[in-house]
């Protein structure tokens, strides 16, 4: 079993989480006050951070690799962002001039494809494909680097720390004829508060700041305190037996594939003499557990993280069906609505997701329908099941029957529910998930999926275009390590669910929506958790042992109170989710701090507190959420 990481760690502000690891996807962020000061760019915060999730903070790799390509390519100081494809990298070209042109500026955008070799390597195409790596840089004026940011936040298309260590470690092989500057120091990226406004936030917990000046005169520091160097990272990993060569790599995949398609009649922990024993060619597969009919390690695609799986399936949907704005239905996680907002003609957005916002998206379907009939109204329905911070889950049979009636697609992704606990493949035409969540557990590789459903209306076409377009950029190190780790899923995710539920339910009594006397000494207002929130929505796809997932999310009734329970909650803080420790962050602030109001128009609180569950001892996790309760009853005392 995985193992999990103690609660109580104090003084980590900045550490990389877990703590000690090279490829962490998250940055201990311990107080209310220290995540204030992140999204106010307050330097005690920013200068101490080394680590944070990928997507918004750039690995110090990464940042390394990228000051070596402006140096060596650059001119007129251009900054870059770095892809491993072509194709990723001409997107990501277009998207800076698009939205350059909306805002009225004129610039330019050089792409050079950069082919990192071992010295000893001639070159030659068999050469590249064993030993060189293939680099794409985006290289653009400073100006533009607010808006390339952009699509390496909302895209998740960008190289992966291991992917940066790869090409670095081929680059430091070579003895140089000329000194090369020392790349720029590192940087937390992370710009200072700026005025609220009426759209999704533009940062994240670790995003570098878009604002920030070129410095090259200063060198990396060799190796984080808090985070192992490559040596030790080596040895702790080849000493657990966790390393398998790079060549393994398609074996870890399709080993994925299998795993996330229920095809695996005897899934293994196993590595066989080329790779995962589940990823061989002679494994036994069986029919699939997904729940519907037909589904094949086939109909499963691998992207280099969650968001760049969602971004794929609207590019799909853009690909294969007439093009109309899509519907976000229920308020998603951040860069979800970005997407859809940012790439083809927009998106409607139904915040709260439910049955009247259902009865407004059937009233909007079929008014349009009717002024252009010939055409479908919307391009897809995007939803998470549940959502994300507020656990709601929509009516998935009902916005089946409307894809059914007037021909759109729909759109999955059950990150939060894992196909452990629900299935909702039988109602979608295509399902996406972030696999550096709990189907990972471990936060030190990033992964996403999509799967298309063989028995939806638009399979074959949507089949036809992924067979002949679909390109693998999934690093084969990343894969390694996220099949390694993804093992002992379903065990993970029974036990994360017990100690959810449990904790849940406790809060729940001391809520106020659980009590009607005493209210004035209460210090929570709701509990969210799919087993409260929309139950019945829920159960229509949770599985017969299926539980209810492993976050949850409080709204209090004074900002103090969530104040002074964020802080005494003696666990490890930062953001993402689905970890095998317990995970807490003040979400609203991370999330939304430029838009609070707005926020709170859908439900998400300032004051919101949202907890991913671990693996820790159950007793130990009551005791310390219920230290933490009373550190907020004592502020609703005070206030009161």
């Amino acid at each position: 079993m995985t193992a999990v990481v103690a609660t109580g760690i104090k003084d980590t502000l900045g550490h990389a989480v877990p703590p000690f690891t090279p490829h962490a996807i998250s940055v201990s962020l311990p107080t209310w006050r220290d995540n204030v000061g992140y999204e106010e760019g307050e330097k005690r915060v920013v200068e101490s951070m080394v680590s944070g999730y990928p997507r918004f903070f750039i690995h110090l790799s990464i940042q390394k690799l990228a000051s070596i390509c402006e140096q060596k390519f650059g001119i007129n100081g251009e900054r870059s962002l770095l892809c491993s494809s072509k194709r990723a990298a001409d997107h990501c070209r277009e998207f800076i001039l698009a939205r350059a042109a909306l805002s009225g500026i004129s610039t330019h955008v050089r792409l050079v494809r950069y082919l990192v070799c071992p010295e000893h390597s001639s070159f030659h195409p068999s050469s590249s494909t064993d030993e060189c790596v293939e680099l794409h840089i985006v290289l653009f004026p400073v100006d533009m680097l607010a808006i390339a940011k952009q699509f390496w936040q909302h895209t998740g298309m960008g190289i992966s720390s291991r992917f940066a260590e790869r090409c670095l470690s081929i680059l430091d092989s070579h003895q140089p004829s000329s000194p090369v500057t020392p790349p720029r120091p590192p940087m937390s990226w992370r710009s200072p508060y700026k005025a609220p406004n009426k759209h999704y936030s533009k940062h994240m917990p670790g995003s570098p700041p878009l604002d920030v000046e070129r410095r090259s005169s200063m060198s990396l520091p060799p190796c984080p305190p808090d985070v192992l160097c490559k040596d030790q990272d080596t040895y702790i990993e080849e000493r657990y037996g966790r390393n398998l060569p790079l060549g393994a790599g398609a074996y870890a995949k399709r080993a994925l594939r299998r795993r996330i398609a229920g095809v695996l009649v005897h899934d293994t922990m196993d590595d066989g003499p080329h790779g995962p024993s589940a990823g061989a060619l002679d494994a036994e597969l069986g029919p699939s557990s997904r729940g519907v009919k037909d589904v094949t390690e086939d109909d499963v695609f691998l992207f280099p993280t969650g968001m760049a799986a969602i971004w794929n399936a609207h590019q799909l949907a853009l690909a294969v069906r007439p093009v109309a704005k899509s519907a976000c239905f229920g308020f998603p996680y951040t860069d979800t609505l970005k997407i859809l907002q940012k790439w083809g003609p927009g998106c409607h957005f139904f915040g709260h997701g439910g049955e009247s916002d259902a009865d407004t998206l059937e009233n909007l379907l079929e008014q349009t329908s009717s002024e252009n009939p010939s055409t479908p109204p919307i391009l897809a329905v995007f939803t998470e099941f549940p959502s994300n911070p507020l656990l709601h889950s929509p009516d998935l049979p009902r916005l089946r029957s409307l894809a059914d009636k007037y021909d759109f697609l729909l759109v999955v992704d059950d990150t939060i529910g894992n196909f452990v606990n629900i299935e909702v493949l039988p109602y979608a035409d295509v399902v996406v998930s972030s696999l550096s969540k709990i189907f990972s557990g471990c936060a030190n590789t990033m992964g996403g999926s999509l799967v298309l459903n063989p028995q939806g209306r638009h399979y074959a076409a949507l089949k036809q275009h992924l067979s002949t377009n679909y390109e693998d950029v999934y690093f084969n190190e990343d894969a390694l390590f996220m099949e390694r780790n993804s093992r002992d899923f379903a065990q993970r995710v029974r036990i994360i669910d017990v100690n959810t539920e449990a904790i849940c339910d406790f809060l729940r009594a001391r809520s106020l929506a659980a009590n009607t006397t005493h209210r004035e000494s209460i210090a929570i207002k709701e509990v969210y958790y799919p087993k409260y929130s929309c139950p019945s929505n829920y159960v229509k796809c949770q599985l017969p042992e299926g539980g209810y997932g492993g976050l949850f999310s409080l709204t209090f009734t004074s900002l103090a109170a969530s104040r002074a329970f964020f802080d005494a909650l003696s666990c490890l803080k930062g953001p993402s989710l689905g970890t095998n420790f317990t995970l807490a962050c003040p979400y609203t602030i991370l999330a939304h701090y430029n838009e609070l109001e707005w926020a709170a128009e859908y439900g998400v609180e300032e004051g919101l507190v949202r907890i991913s569950v671990g693996m820790e001892e159950k007793e130990v996790l009551m005791r310390c959420f219920e230290d933490a309760l009373k550190a907020a009853e004592a502020a609703t005392a005070v206030v009161n």
